[in-house]
């Protein structure tokens, strides 16, 4: 059975929705969690789920808790026993195969690199997003966040790292690779993209050249490689039109349709539509290049999101992404000597 370590005091609704969302996990996932956190506060909040105690679940105690406010300097070196702190130890150590946190983001990518290290031949790691597309099929976008300065060789890491992860835990064959520019011909974009675009084509992955903006939700590709600051905007602007989207489209079915079996079939509607799009199903954001897995979750998640982003952490470990990760860089670096 994996075991996987949770942060349950780093999101906006810790520790209600991180224990939640374990209970969840533990009963219907075939994991163990590792509940960190403030012991008493923990085992009050678990105490309201009846049945616990038959799940595999354990607390273990962390005095500290980070906070959004904190700096990820201050959390690394002021806040040794922080819940996040000692989740990533307990990955570290063996004790578990993943580390799921819905806290403070900077801090959960200083503290996962700081504790568990680097995958060996990885550069800098990388926040990877999920994002739906018209077509129905996830794309994932690396980087989104973890590295706003970028060189070619880091692209082309990314550009490794996000087609492992797309072809074996979101199970998608041969994934297309694309370079996030801002024309689709090889000369376009700016110096980066152009000395990346030739790093990416010698890859043994199917690259199949540049995409622009519009793509990242046509569902043409399935992998897409920027820098983390155009990836981090990328994101940012995605979340607000999908809140823009459910608040309009809301208040034109309330408005446009009348009667009770009228208003039964919009509100399902609406539910469809906000559940293609709600990023609780995806769990949350994997770092990857780290070792062990370190799953980032949103700062709002809710039961379901942290349920699904300890599920993402098993299946992340329990599929060796690490392990292929090191041996594709290994074999690029044999090739490039």
């Amino acid at each position: 059975m994996l075991t996987i370590a949770l942060d349950a005091m780093g999101g906006d609704h810790a520790p209600k929705a991180e224990v939640e969302g374990a209970v969840r996990a533990a009963g219907s996932l075939g994991v163990k969690v590792l509940l960190v956190g403030q012991q008493d506060v923990v085992r009050r909040e678990l105490e309201q789920h009846e049945g616990y105690r038959e799940l595999p679940i354990e607390i273990v105690h962390a005095s500290q808790r980070v906070t959004m406010e904190d700096s990820a300097a201050k959390a690394v070196r002021s806040k040794r026993d922080s819940s996040m702190r000692v989740a990533s130890r307990l990955v570290r150590d063996g004790c578990a195969q993943g580390f799921v946190s819905a806290g403070n983001t900077g801090a959960i990518m200083a503290t996962a690199k700081m504790v568990q290290g680097v995958v060996p031949g990885v550069e800098r790691p990388a926040l990877l997003g999920v994002f739906p597309t018209m077509l129905g099929t996830p794309v994932v976008l690396v980087d989104v966040g973890a590295n706003v300065d970028c060189d070619a060789t880091m692209l082309a890491q990314f550009a490794v790292m996000g087609e492992i992860y797309s072809r074996n835990i979101l199970h998608r064959p041969n994934p297309r690779v694309g370079l996030l520019s801002i024309g689709e011909e090889e000369h376009k974009g700016n110096d980066l993209t152009r000395a990346a675009w030739p790093l990416l084509k010698s890859l043994h992955i199917n690259f199949v050249g540049n995409v622009e903006g519009r793509d990242v939700y046509a569902g043409n590709v399935d992998v897409i490689v920027c820098d983390g600051f155009t990836g981090n905007v990328a994101l940012k602007v995605s979340e607000g039109l999908v809140d823009m989207f459910k608040k309009l489209l809301r208040e034109s079915l309330e408005a446009t349709i009348s009667g009770k079996i009228g208003y039964a079939l919009s509100k399902s509607a609406l539910s469809s539509f906000r559940k293609r799009l709600d990023h609780s199903e995806y769990g949350g954001a994997p770092l990857l290049g780290v070792r062990g897995g370190c799953i980032i979750g949103h700062g709002s998640s809710n039961a379901n999101a942290i349920k699904n982003a300890i599920r993402v952490a098993a299946e992340f470990s329990g599929g060796n992404v690490n392990r292929q990760i090191e041996e594709e860089l290994l074999r690029l670096s044999k090739a490039g000597d």
